[in-house]
């Protein structure tokens, strides 16, 4: 159930928000300021938050190349 609260948190992320929290989970990773276990789970999380940058980015290119195509008529 906790992963669902996860998920829902990170799709109201902004993508500037997204990045922000995947910069700190990676710099707790290698600064080894958390156990392995606590490594896994950020590891985790962070998988999800690359996923749903990269879902924003791929949006972003799409509306790009609309508007490239609405120009170009």
């Amino acid at each position: 159930m906790a992963e669902k609260k996860e998920n829902n948190d990170i799709s109201n992320l902004s993508f500037e928000q997204a990045i922000k929290k995947l910069t700190e989970i990676v710099s707790k990773i290698e600064d080894g300021q958390i156990s392995l276990e606590q490594s896994l789970s950020q590891y985790e999380q962070g998988m999800e938050l690359i996923q749903y940058c990269r879902g924003i980015l791929q949006k972003a290119e799409k509306k790009i190349e609309e508007i490239s195509k609405e120009k170009e008529k």
